[in-house]
């Protein structure tokens, strides 16, 4: 009966460690997809109207903040395989605090970054929906319908990419302090 009890607290860690590692796994995948499906969003993102003779166009590179997004989701992407190329090769070898901690200090800069890009796309997102009738600027979403439902898309993965790197950051932080047995 002991040496069952034995064989399994010795499993344990081991099994925990597995199921930490696929979830980073996993939520790596997730952020990798999600960035890189904004970015397509983002840079292929374009409307042409006509209205009254004139012809009016709408083009994601207009804007300086939606321009901003899709950079920093290029870089969050590139930067989160080579983070899973890392996290395969050192995960399988040891389970040392330094490894997490330097995936720690990785995707609290990812998330910043990705942070810093949503919400600027979500000011201008908003100011193109609602206008600012105190500065007199108009919305323009009634007349570009496609391109702010395919802005409003991409800054949506966008946001599911920081939530995931949120996760990422706290239980690689949660790893980091761990001491090792």
């Amino acid at each position: 009966m002991a040496d069952i009890e034995t064989k399994f607290s010795q499993n344990q860690p081991l099994k925990t460690q597995k199921n930490f590692i696929g979830a980073q796994i996993f939520l790596r995948i997730v952020v990798i997809a999600a960035s890189f499906a904004s970015t397509w969003l983002m840079l292929t993102n374009k409307q042409t109207i006509d209205i009254g003779g004139f012809v009016l166009d709408a083009n994601y590179s207009y804007s300086p903040e939606f321009k901003f997004l899709s950079y920093a989701n290029i870089v969050v992407g590139a930067f989160s395989f080579l983070s899973l190329l890392f996290l395969v090769l050192v995960g399988r070898r040891s389970s040392n605090p330094t490894y997490y901690f330097i995936l720690f200090l990785h995707d609290l800069a990812l998330m910043s970054l990705v942070l810093g890009g949503c919400a600027s796309a979500t000011v201008i997102g908003s100011l193109g929906k609602y206008g600012n009738s105190h500065t007199g600027w108009m919305q323009i979403c009634d007349h570009f319908g496609k391109f702010c439902k395919r802005a409003t898309t991409s800054v949506t993965f966008s946001y599911l990419s920081l939530v995931c790197l949120l996760i990422l950051t706290i239980t690689s932080a949660s790893k980091s302090r761990q001491i090792q047995v």
